[in-house]
């Protein structure tokens, strides 16, 4: 009922159209399926353009869904030969309604650009530069533990993956010594092998980036507490490295996506919370502290679409995934994701 008694307000979602998803070579399936999920349960049709280097899982994914029963021409994967004219040929297709991207800030800006001529909506989970931050009254051990595995989950080449360590000055040396001893104890090699917790880079070029980034951090005084070398030998491997940075330091300002960790001390709360916010992304931020109350305070500070409190893992299929600031637009997961294929209708009965 409206306020003013003249009418029912009826309100109604109906799917928004074809869309078309773009998803990055990490994570491969994960990347595809969230988006085609929701894009099912909405009633939308999709186009399904994966990168260049991990097309087979998109592929394998349609022809699963294809046994599952599902109709013809509802997915519909592209691998063109050269992407940029293919998907800007796309998006000036008056029958394309939706854009859900996955991938780096720089491509986003792009897409939403070539987007903006038929105005498009755009759903862009792009870069991140998450910060993870410990308090000088964090259990260092769980702390540690999380790092882990916010730093190197799939070999620290994830757009949620901690990439500024910001350590409280009193436990700073206790934890770096703690935090190098544990990825000192990865094992780095090819799949061929047992025990292996740490394999190569998508590609030479991705590796020859982050030995660029660390050598010029080498070159400006960084510390190095471990690895920090090319090694000899074919294969795009790099080794888990460790380095303690000046809070200004420019490799700060780069998503490594890769298995290095910049270590910076602070001395104060307000400190790491300007450090933290101190980027034009805002993704994903990790926070420890054994006092909930400072650390949910502190969280709130945080300039990121999510925050993780004595967490080094938050994806969840059920929640909102998504950044703020240069980090994109809109959210996947849950009843979020769902929507960002639907668009809402208004319908004014008489009464």
């Amino acid at each position: 009922m409206a306020p003013a008694g003249d009418k029912r307000i009826l309100v109604t979602h109906q799917p928004i159209g074809v869309s078309l998803l773009i998803t990055p070579w990490n994570f491969p399936a994960g990347m595809a399926t969230r988006k085609i999920g929701p894009a099912i349960a909405a009633g939308c049709t999709m186009i399904l353009k994966p990168a260049g280097e991990t097309p087979l899982t998109a592929l394998a994914i349609a022809d699963i869904l294809d046994r599952c029963g599902l109709p013809k021409g509802v997915l519909n994967v592209i691998l063109p030969p050269q992407s940029g004219p293919a998907i800007s040929k796309i998006l000036h297709d008056p029958r394309v309604k939706n854009l859900s991207f996955t991938g780096s800030t720089q491509v986003g800006k792009i897409l939403i650009k070539e987007a903006a001529d038929q105005v498009i909506r755009c759903s862009m989970e792009l870069g991140g530069n998450a910060p993870f931050v410990v308090l000088d009254d964090a259990n260092i051990e769980e702390a540690v533990k999380g790092l882990m595995m916010a730093k190197m989950r799939n070999g620290g080449a994830a757009c949620t993956a901690a990439n500024r360590i910001y350590v409280a000055r009193s436990i700073g040396e206790k934890f770096t010594a703690e935090f190098t001893k544990a990825m000192a104890a990865l094992k780095m090699g090819t799949g061929r092998e047992s025990g292996i917790q740490l394999g190569a880079s998508v590609s030479m070029k991705e590796r020859n980036k982050i030995a660029e980034l660390v050598d010029a951090a080498k070159a400006r005084g960084a510390k190095v507490h471990l690895g920090g070398n090319t090694p000899e030998g074919s294969g795009a491997f790099y080794p888990a490295t460790v380095m303690e940075v000046a809070p200004t330091d420019e490799l700060l300002s780069n998503e490594i996506f890769g298995p290095v960790a910049p270590v910076v001390y602070f001395d104060t709360d307000e400190e790491a919370l300007k450090l933290a916010n101190d980027t034009e992304y805002g993704l994903i931020s990790y926070v420890y502290s054994e006092d909930l109350k400072r650390a949910i305070r502190f969280a709130e500070g945080l300039e990121a679409g999510m925050v993780g409190i004595n967490r080094g893992l938050l994806s969840d299929p059920a929640a909102p995934f998504g950044g703020v600031k240069q980090s994109g637009l809109g959210r996947e997961g849950g009843f979020d994701g769902v929507h960002e294929f639907l668009q809402t209708k208004y319908i004014a009965v008489e009464i």
